[in-house]
Formats: structure tokens, C-alpha cells, sequence
């Protein structure tokens, strides 16, 4: 079988690079470049994307040597019939490595053609970090780093109003583009960069928030040589997503005319705000992700839908999706049961094979922005601390305590400053240590969760209960 790039696929089509990604994990490819692939395809947007590689390693490389190139199979059900696609993607034009090839990623900056800046780098990557500089190469963070691009592009091009960038972050963080804008202020005035510069970015550049829907299991770790074999290729970055999606962005229709994704018949909504909209699906469906991950991981499953099919497991989701995180919300209560019963329809579609771990990557910044509000407002209004999601902060815990699930290594993924703390806390062998110690990093949460009322002695109850009698007895015993 061959493998897959430009010399073996001739029909894979080449477009006019305008947009720089940073990112090239499995969502994005699912998501973004599966949007300006169909808009491609149904207006004459004609652009391809530059992937960056934000992280020093990453997989950038496995991306070249296919040239770009990679199929997605879409699955689930769709106006009530079956879907079951496969499609080569084919407007990735190259990546990039800026920690190898600093000087072709400002080059990037050079050409005139590029107008837009897509980012994912978790809710973890938009983070002013004081230490980078303007001569790093790169800088650390992915702020700094796209502060870098932007000034290079003000002085190559003198500062040409025409010349800004179009900013679409899909960080799972309310109002990113806010936040990501802010980090660039940041950087602005550390490096001390000018006020020409500060008047460009904010008069020629915009950065919008948005916010993304899209559940993308990612590799199709089971059934890969199947689908290698139904299209003829050697792909090894096969990626596998739900065919529901929803981009929301809060922009004028001044960008979504230089980006007509709604206008391919694609659910992309150009909006003036997009609270309403992130703050359902946040809660809604990235909370209950964020928590049933580790408890059914501990619990011996492996997919979301496993988890929403066990006798137990899948009550303590629908106890934390219902009972814990809807009453949370303010909008109607009848739209938001609708809701919430269409994301367990998502998560228990037969088509998608959802592996928890590939939902545990950067499990506390998760845990802040989708399951902290609403383990706080719970508080306000019931008067009592959410059991369910409160055992979620605890499997999180657990589960960075590394170790072995049965033959399998619990690999953990996160800022090495999270996973040192956690190797730290637990090395201490005392449970009372690890839930202050975890509760009081104020590097994680902005605050010391240790004045929460109740909330310590809950979280060492439930590390005890785990580690006495395990992750089953620990749900049992909050159903």
C-alpha cells in the first residue's frame, strides 16, 4: 500500500496559503481544516493553512512527510440517517517547527496573501508568561510567540493598515479572544514595542472570541488498517470525528465576508455575542467530559461511550450533568434538558469510539474553566457542595498519581509545573497533604480553593475512599 502524499495523491488540490495555525492536533485537523476544506469547496475562499507547531515537540514532521495530507472519517447520524464519510483533507500546505526553524516562521509574517490566525493550543496555551522575550526564538508561550509574528509583519510591511491579521481563537476559555488580546497588550508593553506598533494591532488587526463543537476521538486507534485500506493509502494521521459541528464566532460581517464558512452551508454562526452559546456547551458538555474521564478510566473503562452505558457510571453522569451543572445555568430550563439529552445522544454514538485519556490532557485547567463555576454557583444556591463534580476534582487527582491501571501505564500530560506539584504532593503518602496542596495551587485555580466552605474535607474524603476501596466504591457511594 502506498503511503500517503502529493506524488501518490495527484488529486489532492493546492491552494493560496492565508492562514497560519497554530496547533495541529487531532481537533483541529477535524475541525478547521475540515471548515476550509468544505468552504473551499462551495465558495472561492481558495486558501490553505500553515500549520505551526506550538510546543517544542509536536507532529509537525508526521504532517511534512505526508505533504499535508490526511483523511477524516466523519460518523454519527444525520437528519436521522447514517453517515459514515471519508474524505481527504488536502489544505494543509505544510508545518512548521519554530523551535527548529525560527527564521521561516517570521517569514511567514512576509506574505501578503496570509489574513488569518487560528489557534488551539488548550486552555492552557493563552497564559502571559513574563520570562519570554523578544529575541527568544521562539518565545515560550503562544502569545508571545504570535506577538513575535505580528510585529514582524508591522516592520516588513511598514506598518500597512491592509496588512493585519483576522484572529480566530478556539481555546475553551470564555471570551479567548479577549484573553489572548490582553497577552498581546502584555507583550507589547514588556518588550517595549512602540506605539505605532499598539496603534496597528488595534486598528488593523481583530481578535474574536469563538467557540467550537465538535467531539473528534481522534485517531482511529481501532479500526485504522480498515480504513487505510478503503482508501488506498497508508495514513498515519487518520482522524475520526462526529459529523455534528458548531462554530460560533463573535465578529461583524465585515470578517464573515473575507470568511464565507457560512455561506458553504456549514453551522457556522457570525454573532454579537457568543456567552450564551459557550457557556451552555461548556457546562453542558465539556463538564461532564472533564469529570467522567478519570472516574471511568479508574473505573476500568475506555470511552465515553462505555462510560455512559456502565449501571454505574453512566447514572454518576447523568447526576452530575442534571442534578449538578444544569441548575447552574440561567437559561430555560426546558432548552437546556434538550440540550443536555443531545449531548448524551453524542456521547453514546455507536459510530464514535471516544478514548477518555485523549479528554485528560491538561485535566486542571480543564477542571477551572468547565467544572469550577458551576461547583460555585452550586454552592451559592444550594447551600452544599456538588458530590459529583467534587469527586471528579479527586479522580483528577488520582489519576496524576500515575502508576498502572491494570497492565496499562497512566501516562500524564500536563504543565510539568501541575505534574511535578502532584509527584510532589502524593510522594508525601498522606491524603490530607495532597488535597490542601492541590486545593491551595494558586498557580492553577488564581485562588486558594482551600476557603471554599467544606470543599477540603470533601476532596480528602473522596482521595481516601479511592485509595481504600476504589474509584467504583468512591461513585457508589455518591449515587
Amino acid at each position: 500500500m502506498e503511503r500517503l502524499n502529493r506524488t501518490t495523491a495527484p488529486q489532492a488540490k493546492r491552494y493560496t496559503e492565508k492562514v497560519i495555525q497554530f496547533g495541529e492536533g487531532n481537533f483541529l485537523r477535524a475541525f478547521i481544516e475540515w471548515i476550509i476544506w468544505k468552504t473551499n469547496q462551495k465558495t472561492d475562499f481558495n486558501a490553505s493553512v500553515v500549520i505551526v507547531q506550538p510546543i517544542e515537540k509536536g507532529m509537525v514532521d508526521w504532517l511534512n512527510e505526508q505533504d499535508g495530507l490526511y483523511h477524516l472519517n466523519l460518523q454519527g447520524l444525520l437528519n436521522g440517517e447514517a453517515v459514515d464519510s471519508v474524505d481527504l483533507i488536502d489544505v494543509v500546505s505544510r508545518g512548521l517547527n519554530p523551535y527548529r526553524e525560527f527564521s521561516e516562521y517570521l517569514k511567514l509574517a512576509e506574505q501578503p496573501e496570509m489574513r488569518f490566525i487560528i489557534s488551539n493550543t488548550t486552555e492552557a496555551g493563552i497564559a502571559f508568561d513574563p520570562a519570554c522575550k523578544l529575541t527568544d526564538a521562539p518565545a515560550s508561550s503562544y502569545p508571545g510567540k504570535l506577538t513575535q509574528l505580528l510585529y514582524h509583519r508591522y516592520e516588513y510591511f511598514k506598518g500597512d493598515p491592509s496588512k493585519g491579521f483576522i484572529i480566530f481563537p478556539c481555546e475553551l476559555i470564555f471570551e479567548n479572544g479577549k484573553h489572548l488580546k490582553e497577552c498581546i497588550r502584555q507583550y507589547i508593553d514588556l518588550w517595549n514595542l512602540g506605539e505605532g506598533f499598539a496603534k496597528w494591532f488595534e486598528t488593523a488587526c481583530g481578535v474574536y472570541s469563538t467557540l467550537v463543537d465538535r467531539i473528534v476521538p481522534g485517531y482511529p486507534r481501532d479500526n485504522a488498517a480498515q480504513l487505510c485500506e478503503r482508501v488506498g493509502y497508508q495514513d498515519n494521521l487518520l482522524d475520526k470525528a462526529e459529523i455534528f459541528h458548531l462554530w460560533v464566532i463573535e465578529a461583524p460581517a465585515s470578517v464573515a465576508a473575507e470568511f464565507p464558512a457560512d455561506k458553504a452551508g456549514l453551522n457556522v454562526l457570525f454573532v454579537p455575542s457568543e456567552a450564551p452559546y459557550h457557556e451552555r456547551k461548556v457546562t453542558l458538555l465539556n463538564g461532564p467530559h472533564t469529570v467522567l474521564s478519570p472516574v471511568g478510566y479508574l473505573s476500568g473503562l475506555n470511552t465515553v461511550r462505555e462510560c455512559c452505558e456502565d449501571a454505574l457510571i453512566g447514572p454518576f453522569v447523568k447526576k452530575v450533568m442534571y442534578e449538578e451543572l444544569l441548575p447552574t445555568l440561567n437559561l430555560p430550563e426546558p432548552e437546556l434538558r434538550k440540550f443536555a439529552g443531545d449531548v448524551l445522544d453524542r456521547f453514546v454514538n455507536p459510530f464514535v469510539k471516544h478514548f477518555v485519556t485523549s479528554i485528560m490532557l491538561n485535566s486542571f485547567p480543564k477542571f477551572k474553566t468547565r467544572d469550577l463555576p458551576g461547583l460555585k454557583t452550586y454552592l451559592e444556591r444550594k447551600g452544599s457542595l456538588p458530590q459529583g463534580i467534587v469527586l471528579g476534582l479527586a479522580a483528577i487527582t488520582t489519576y496524576y498519581k500515575g502508576g498502572k491501571r491494570g497492565e496499562d501505564e497512566i501516562v500524564v500530560n500536563d504543565d510539568e509545573a501541575i505534574k511535578k506539584l502532584l509527584t510532589d504532593l502524593w510522594a508525601t503518602g498522606d491524603v490530607d497533604t495532597v488535597a490542601k496542596g492541590v486545593l491551595g495551587a494558586e498557580f492553577i485555580w488564581g485562588e486558594d480553593l482551600n476557603l471554599v466552605p467544606g470543599l477540603t474535607a470533601l476532596l480528602a474524603a473522596d482521595l481516601k475512599k479511592i485509595q481504600a476501596e476504589g474509584m467504583r466504591a468512591a461513585v457508589a457511594a455518591v449515587l
